[in-house]
């Protein structure tokens, strides 16, 4: 494979750093005390405050404008389809410039499964494309991926959430929770059993259904808060006699299954991107900071315990970095989803990440659990990233299960 960055996908990292700092970091600034106090941000019941709402959307819209926020959708959705090296290369120049940013991430680039035009959304009958995908490509409206339940999280084919039909509609009843973007969504991409045969043997019978979230017997009952925040972008849904029309199922009947694993294979990548390029700001600060910072006379870089906290953290991203790219490289190829490299590359960057900001901390001391330098931001988020879209234990009995049945393919 060929390392060189291409010069179209440099152009866009180049456009999409003058965007930002034209038009986000202005308004960051100019809401600086509403954006960054967790009072001022979040409701007593741990919603964003409409105001933020209303700055998120603006920006979202701006980047639809731009052309940033569809480049990574699929041209039939009207996209540009840009490829996963594209993707994970902006990803990481995102993180590494702009850290632990509201406005930044991720608005200006959807996830590629909970938001956007997510390739979950080809799905659609052509009716239904064309009433709500324009609102949805010009960032107006958002959605969310109603697939997580508080028994099914690790194991999807776990969901107890069930739709029966009745007459032309679906009559669905459940409960969904951690579904991010929910508390704000415009529509969700329901997941419901449908066929309770093929589901208990694990073959089929989920269905995909697209809901919009203002609909009879839809509701959000509560923001989940997490790490260190007064609120937070989770919710949980009760789904209560909610009637769906039949024409609304996306995709083939009983086969969501394969629509909910595609959507979040393509954010895994994403993420993926997104911890080296914040691992790479870190580990910038500890240098800054070592080469500056003076113990027993010299700086703190001089002593052996700080150079190899930081040669580690640099060891690790360059794993990680090299891995991702790898599995790119392979996506962009062979047009097939290596699932074992996807496991591999997820696992591996989101510990990565948290082993980095450890480090990076501890080579800071004091300074760096404090809240100035973002530091423990960053730390958090981190820890968050080792559980969604899969947990770090999941991924490695994917890996496992891949190479007992034969794949032992690295190239």
């Amino acid at each position: 494979m060929n390392f060189t960055v291409p010069e179209e996908t440099l152009e866009i990292i180049n456009g999409l750093k003058q965007f930002i700092d034209k038009k986000v970091i202005p308004l960051e600034e100019e809401n600086a005390g509403l954006l960054y106090n967790e009072r001022n941000y979040y409701l007593e019941n741990g919603k964003r405050h409409p105001k933020v709402e209303s700055l998120r959307k603006e920006v979202r819209v701006a980047s639809a404008e731009a052309g940033f926020y569809t480049m990574f959708g699929d041209k039939e959705l009207g996209g540009e389809e840009l490829g996963p090296i594209t993707a994970l290369l902006t990803q990481e120049a995102i993180a590494k410039n702009y850290p632990n940013r509201k406005l930044i991430d991720p608005i200006v680039i959807p996830s590629p499964f909970t938001n956007g035009i997510t390739p979950v959304l080809r799905g659609l009958k052509q009716e239904l494309k064309d009433e709500y995908l324009d609102g949805i490509r010009k960032g107006e409206k958002t959605l969310c991926f109603g697939l997580t339940e508080p028994d099914a999280g690790s194991d999807v084919w776990g969901i107890k959430t069930k739709a029966v039909k009745v007459n032309n509609e679906l009559v669905i009843n459940g409960t969904k929770q951690w579904i991010t973007n929910a508390p704000y969504a415009d529509y969700c991409m329901l997941f419901a059993v449908t066929n309770p045969e093929l589901h208990a043997k694990r073959k089929g019978g989920i269905t995909c259904f697209f809901v919009e979230t203002n609909s009879t017997g839809f509701n959000v009952d509560s923001v989940i808060p997490v790490m260190g925040e007064l609120g937070g972008d989770a919710g949980i849904i009760s789904i209560d006699q909610l009637r769906v029309p039949e024409e609304n199922i996306i995709g083939e009947l009983d086969q969501g299954f394969t629509k909910a694993m595609h959507g979040i294979n393509n954010g895994r990548l994403g993420m993926s991107g997104k911890c080296i390029g914040s691992a790479q700001w870190a580990l910038k600060q500890a240098i800054d900071y070592a080469n500056m910072r003076k113990t027993f006379g010299k700086t703190i870089g001089e002593h052996q315990t700080i150079q190899n906290m930081i040669a580690e953290s640099a060891m690790d991203i360059y794993a990680a970095r090299n891995m991702a790219l790898h599995c790119a490289w392979k996506i962009e190829n062979t047009k097939k989803q290596p699932v074992k490299e996807i496991s591999m590359v997820k696992a591996y960057c989101t510990e990565m990440l948290g082993r980095v900001y450890d480090k990076v901390i501890q080579v800071h001391g004091g300074v760096g659990v404090s809240n100035e330098l973002k530091l423990e931001a960053g730390y958090r988020y981190a820890r968050i990233l080792r559980i969604p879209d899969g947990t770090s234990e999941i991924h490695r009995r994917t890996i496992a299960r891949s190479l007992l049945k034969g794949d032992l393919n690295f190239n």
